[in-house]
């Protein structure tokens, strides 16, 4: 029987500021409802991968801090990520160009 193995997409954070990267994971699970969010905290950066497709909003990302966020002040915390990553005023996607 042939595996498939499934690409994941998503930032890898900074973990110097717990209370962001708590937020980060709560807001991509909350904005990715049917995806299974997967969590690898290595102490110094929390790497959050989803199949294929990985989307955060900021009114999702404020919700979970419970203060105002301005979404590209999130890329400075970030360490790396998987996928392409698409910024706009409101949400970040991370994705994959192709499917191979």
């Amino acid at each position: 029987m042939e595996q498939t193995h499934v690409k994941m997409v998503g930032p890898v954070i900074r973990g110097l500021d717990a209370n962001l990267a708590d937020a980060v994971i709560t807001a991509i699970e909350t904005d990715n409802p049917d995806a299974d969010v997967m969590v690898d905290d290595q102490g110094g950066y929390i790497r959050i991968g989803v199949p294929q497709r990985c989307r955060i909003t900021q009114a999702s990302l404020e919700e979970a801090l419970g203060r105002k966020f301005n979404l590209p002040e999130l890329e400075p915390q970030l360490s790396g990520f998987a996928g392409r990553m698409k910024l706009t005023d409101d949400e970040v996607v991370w994705y994959l160009e192709r499917q191979d």
